[in-house]
């Protein structure tokens, strides 16, 4: 019984104690006016994507595929904020974050995950992309170059 105990606190604490470091291999914020803010000062898009990160499969297949890819990353360094818009079924949110989620998500009229909505550092709507992006980051990243050009 001692053994059962002792496994069970060693896979909560990992758990617990690996979530900001998934968390950070992201890249991406949660507070949306803090990366507004961010996103004025280095003249960046701010990638605003609505996920189900918890439950959302294609959201996952999204994040592992396009935004944890190295390449992605790189491009998003230097020319992007991003924004985790969060609508988890089993993961812990403040209220706050969740009224902010919500929030936006009405204002950009959400009706599915994953939904990437991209908008300039003066917050005008540039870009949005509804579901499962299958190109790849190449693609991606393409695309949102695109929009640097006007």
């Amino acid at each position: 019984m001692k053994t059962y105990r002792f496994f069970l606190f060693a896979v909560a604490a990992f758990i617990f104690i690996s979530g900001p470091f998934a968390r950070a291999e992201s890249d991406s914020l949660t507070d949306y006016k803090k990366a507004q803010q961010e996103a004025k000062a280095g003249n960046k898009f701010l990638l605003l994507d609505f996920t189900g990160s918890d439950w959302c499969g294609w959201c996952k297949k999204f994040d592992k595929e396009i935004l944890l890819q190295p390449e992605f990353k790189d491009y998003a360094r230097n020319n992007l904020v991003i924004v985790e818009l969060d609508f988890p079924r089993a993961k812990p949110q403040t209220p706050e974050l969740r009224k902010q989620n919500r929030e936006l998500a009405q204002q950009y009229e959400i009706v599915g995950f994953p939904t990437i909505v991209v908008l300039s550092a003066d917050g005008q709507k540039l870009w949005r992309y509804d579901g499962y992006f299958p190109d790849g980051p190449a693609a991606f990243i393409a695309q949102l170059q695109k929009l640097r050009k006007g």
